[in-house]
């Protein structure tokens, strides 16, 4: 299944789908079966009779997005028995049956519906249509700030508020205390109405009436109630886990020293980038479970690799079994590209962890 269905209902809207259908390789095509060309097996184009109507509530399901060939007033009846949580919900765009315009309806950011509405567009030479105010005013979309890097969003109780604050231009403060720094793309200043700050110190001195908070730190409760009672949380995938253990290690004793250490270390697990090891640990089941379960990706490097690394209490013992000096420790800076620990070595059990933080250049705080 691909990631798109185009719908058609007319006998121009078919011709403007199949258009389309060439040139976008990542969508599957449907339209009434009425306006059949005799090609639709070869072309895996799939026919339907009877009401659109019922067509929509099984393509909502299964695609990331729709482009509907309908007008916009009897789509906007049909798919609003189907909406459940934008979180969720697919990318909805319309094309007029002249194919003069393209329609951002549904799920504009975080679905993707801006962005396939401008691709369309393009394809067919026609006219986005876009009416979400971060985008037609070109600034910071709250709902996906950071996507690009991967950073999440923590809660998005607050993202409607505070996305309210940044397009009425009020006072927005934006945290970020780790994570990649060149986020504005635009072609112009960040608005004056935005200031950015990199330490909670220094976002104290300042008057808001929004926060966007980037961090890998769980926040103390005093910096919850003062900095996120109209905030949004973002974490930044900056950790990187160190971890070495004993042949045969299972799962759940290497997660719960995971667990355990970044809770001690005030950490969020949800910025953990990736963890890293020494090669003869590339096959080992409890490591590879982790990462499965997390999502996470594994960096594996040579002994050699490891040594370049200097440590503060280089082992005889790893040496004598692994080659290298140390597992946990060179491990997380080689893969962060750090030159010191958040943590540089715990041992507990079977496990020995080690924590560093992907260091990014920091730019000049912004003010008005």
């Amino acid at each position: 299944m691909k990631a798109y269905a185009i719908v058609a209902i007319t006998k121009h809207g078919v011709q403007i789908a199949r258009r389309l259908y060439s040139k976008l390789p990542s969508a599957d095509l449907y339209y009434m079966e009425k306006f059949a060309k005799g090609d639709e097996d070869k072309q895996k184009i799939t026919l339907f009779a009877g009401s659109v109507r019922n067509l929509l509530p099984d393509l909502f399901q299964r695609y990331r997005g729709l482009i509907l060939i309908i007008s916009l007033g009897a789509v906007v009846r049909m798919i609003a028995p189907l909406l459940r949580d934008k979180k969720t919900d697919p990318a909805v765009v319309v094309i007029d049956d002249r194919a003069e315009h393209v329609i951002s309806v549904l799920s504009g950011h975080l679905g993707g519906a801006n962005q396939l509405t401008r691709e369309v567009a393009e394809l067919l030479g026609a006219h986005p249509v876009v009416t979400t105010a971060s985008d037609v005013q070109q600034t910071i979309p709250v709902d996906l700030f950071g996507s690009q890097f991967g950073w999440k969003i923590e809660d998005f109780a607050k993202t409607t508020p505070v996305s309210a604050a940044v397009v009425n231009e009020e006072r927005v403060l934006v945290i970020q205390e780790s994570g990649e720094p060149h986020w504005w793309t635009y072609d112009k200043p960040l608005p004056a109405h935005i200031q950015v700050v990199q330490s909670m110190e220094e976002a104290a001195q300042r008057e808001f009436a929004a926060t966007l908070v980037v961090t890998h730190r769980l926040l103390t409760e005093e910096e919850e109630r003062r900095f996120l009672s109209n905030g949004v949380l973002y974490r930044p995938k900056v950790i990187v886990i160190g971890l070495g253990c004993n042949r045969g290690t299972s799962l759940e004793e290497i997660e719960q020293v995971v667990k355990e250490t970044l809770a001690e270390n005030r950490l969020s697990i949800d910025s953990v980038r990736n963890i890293a090891t020494i090669d003869r640990k590339k096959d080992e089941l409890g490591l590879l479970a982790l990462c499965q379960k997390y999502g996470w990706s594994m960096d594996i490097f040579t002994p050699a690799e490891l040594n370049t690394v200097s440590l503060p209490s280089p082992s005889q013992t790893v040496y004598k079994y692994t080659g290298a000096y140390g597992v946990s420790e060179p491990a997380a800076l080689r893969s962060a590209g750090a030159t010191e620990w958040l943590l540089p070595k715990k041992k507990s059990g079977n496990v020995t962890i080690s924590l560093a933080l992907v260091p990014y250049p920091k730019e000049e705080s912004k003010d008005e």
